[in-house]
């Protein structure tokens, strides 16, 4: 990939050769404030001509063509195929392949990307985690896609071999500084949890009723209870916070309410030839 925009990030973590990932950040488009620059969100109310410019640009960096969904917070698992013209934007929250040049991409603005390859770089997957979704197990949705698969093609391989063979990447999202969540977020995911004491320590008291979640510790949880201990990025640190890097990343929960909307970045994974 050449050209890409300075502070775009591309995930440290041992991706087999053959896989390509990259996170957009606001920089690298034409889009005006509250959506400067790089937004590429067509329902966010920025102009319409500027998010066709936008997606273009990041189709030229990436030299393959990204598949954007309609985002509703679920656990709808999308997989892509060559050749299949989508008549209109698809429904879902995570999408995979195991075909070159299909560009697995979701987009956020404060919500978890999580980025997926088996370790010979044969099955890619991008999935949209906020709240919602990872409540209700869309990482695992993901990984149950993944083991279909692989089972497609080796009935006799183990669920736990699958799971060794799979490395996560969490990028940017709010952090657990910021994430101020009620009584019923932190409920959901305690009863929806595996180990529940081991959950709500993840929510620390912000008041009466209301708690700073870590998300991106909420993810880890859920993957490694899937099995799948491989995993890099966003530790829930400051420096992968979105709200706190209004100059890098966009932030819903930052500047919907005070500046009237946010832009979108996209997380995008794909095999090559």
């Amino acid at each position: 990939m050449v050209g890409l925009p300075p502070d775009w990030l591309i995930p440290d973590w041992p991706a087999p050769a053959n896989v390509r990932a990259v996170f957009t950040t606001r920089q690298g488009g034409v889009s005006q404030v509250p959506f400067d620059s790089m937004n590429l969100g067509d329902h966010v109310q920025d102009q319409p001509d500027h998010v066709v410019i936008n997606r273009r640009r990041l189709a030229n960096a990436l030299q393959a063509q990204p598949v954007f969904m309609q985002q509703v917070h679920g656990t709808q698992v999308l997989t892509l195929e060559p050749g299949v013209l989508l008549a209109q934007t698809p429904i879902a929250d995570a999408c995979l392949t195991s075909h070159p040049a299909q560009v697995c991409t979701v987009m956020v603005a404060d919500c978890l990307p999580v980025l997926f390859t088996t370790r010979d770089g044969s099955i890619v997957a991008a999935a949209h985690a906020g709240w919602r979704g990872l409540c209700q197990g869309v990482l695992e949705a993901v990984f149950h896609q993944i083991c279909q698969l692989r089972l497609a093609s080796n009935s006799n391989v183990a669920i736990k071999n699958i799971a060794n063979e799979i490395l996560v990447w969490l990028g940017p999202a709010i952090g657990p500084r910021a994430f101020e969540v009620g009584e019923e977020v932190r409920q959901a995911f305690i009863q929806a949890s595996a180990d529940p004491a081991q959950t709500a320590a993840l929510f620390q008291p912000h008041g009466p009723g209301k708690y700073l979640a870590n998300l991106a510790a909420l993810a880890r949880q859920r993957l490694f209870n899937a099995g799948i201990m491989t995993v890099f990025g966003n530790d829930g640190s400051p420096l992968w916070c979105t709200v706190n890097h209004p100059n890098r990343y966009f932030s819903h929960r930052r500047d919907a309410a005070s500046q009237g909307g946010s832009g979108r970045m996209a997380a995008c994974i794909w095999r090559v030839p």
